[in-house]
């Protein structure tokens, strides 16, 4: 066995001889690494002995969804919109290392970003779809409604990344919006409770809509949108809405925090300010993300030009193969 390389931990079920499951990213960086020479292998996924397992080789370790802090390791998943992937040093998602970085627009390429925002709002408003599911059929909605986005907590842990529970989040909105409120549960909570709750809340606020409705003709149609983190936060600076996050996100950058009801009921009676939707779209997906439709060669070089960062030389000093 090589001295240095990649191990990728996977879950156990992609491994097996007969599974089509491992995700194409996968497939396309096994594919670049042996294009370029960087020895690699598979590994089953195992949280528990995650710390043990990078100590007990000089290879690199990429955990598929994890949460593991090393210089000789990284953290990979989809980052909210296909095909963009984190590959990060301290997690994914709302725990990224992103969330800490300073967002500068004055940086940013105003043309790259304009044609690069021109795009996603193609592939995505345009054909109205999301990473979920959509129903195709267009709704109407009041004009001068608040859109809040409930998330799948079946698998969340308590106060994982809320600042506030999802109920408080939408009763605050309730009571400090001079408006309607449009509330979308999220499409895979399967939760009776849920929906018993809404229609309880609406007997008490007759101004409260449910909507089960594509969510581009919501953010199309709402004044702003308020949710924990969902990702739909991030589909809403496509719409160019101004959004209010009630939990830990890593895109935060070109949102308002509310980490208090107080603070959310305060942020609905301000006028939301401008924000460079476009810019910090590029400066998001295309400089913090891996773009998982480049080709295989390209997309092994963006991961060893990673770890470079983190202090790993994958080859140990040796060229990349093609260069």
């Amino acid at each position: 066995m090589a001295d240095r390389g990649v191990v990728l931990h996977l879950p156990e079920s992609w491994l097996a001889p007969d599974s089509e499951a491992m995700l194409p990213f996968y497939q396309k960086l096994t594919a670049g690494f042996d294009e370029i020479g960087v020895a690699w292998r598979l590994q089953p996924m195992d949280r528990a002995k995650a710390a043990q397992q990078i100590e007990d080789d000089a290879w690199f370790h990429i955990f598929n969804h994890g949460e593991v802090t090393h210089a000789r390791a990284m953290n990979a998943a989809i980052a909210y919109v296909y095909p963009f992937w984190h590959l990060d040093p301290q997690g994914i998602r709302a725990r990224s290392s992103v969330s800490d970085m300073t967002f500068r627009a004055g940086q940013i390429d105003t043309e790259k970003s304009r044609k690069f925002f021109g795009k996603l709002r193609r592939r995505l408003v345009d054909a109205r779809t999301s990473r979920y599911a959509q129903p195709q059929e267009h709704i109407s909605m009041p004009e001068d409604a608040v859109a809040v986005f409930f998330q799948d907590e079946e698998h969340r842990v308590t106060g994982e990344s809320a600042y506030m529970d999802r109920w408080t989040m939408l009763e605050t909105v309730l009571k400090n919006w001079d408006g309607s409120v449009v509330v979308k549960p999220h499409p895979k909570d399967s939760d009776p409770m849920v929906g018993d709750r809404l229609e309880a809340m609406q007997k008490v606020y007759p101004d409260l809509h449910v909507s089960t409705g594509n969510i581009h003709d919501i953010l199309a149609q709402c004044q702003r949108v308020v949710t924990i983190n969902s990702a739909v936060g991030i589909e809403a600076y496509l719409h160019r809405k101004p959004v209010i996050l009630c939990g830990q996100a890593d895109f935060h950058h070109v949102a308002d925090v509310a980490k208090t009801p107080e603070k959310l009921a305060i942020l609905l009676e301000q006028e939301p300010r401008g924000r460079v939707y476009a810019k910090y779209l590029y400066w998001y997906f295309r400089l913090q993300c891996l773009d998982a439709s480049r080709r295989e060669k390209v997309i092994a070089r963006q991961v060893v030009r990673r770890m470079a960062a983190q202090g790993y030389d994958v080859k140990g000093g040796k060229k990349l193969a093609a260069e």
